[in-house]
């Protein structure tokens, strides 16, 4: 299952950047925010404030145009996707 492969992916970046998740796993931006938003409400991931910068620290994007992802620490109700 996509979600599942999603989801070991944010677990083993950490931070990652919608734009990332949406080349690496080739699904357009608004059905991947759709799909992240069961993670949200599982309280598995948080989206990061605007203006965060990304983990990569290239500096070659606008802050305030990166939507950034980020894994919350685990536990046993996480485990469930």
């Amino acid at each position: 299952m996509i979600l599942t492969e999603i989801k070991h992916y944010l677990q083993n970046q950490h931070r990652v950047p919608l734009k990332d998740l949406s080349y690496r796993f080739d699904i357009d931006p608004d059905t991947l925010r759709v799909m992240l938003q069961r993670l949200i409400d599982k309280g598995c991931l948080r989206i990061l404030d605007p203006g965060t910068p990304c983990s990569g620290g290239c500096s070659k994007c606008p802050p305030q145009d990166v939507e950034i992802y980020e894994w919350m620490n685990s536990t046993e109700s996480h485990s469930r996707v």
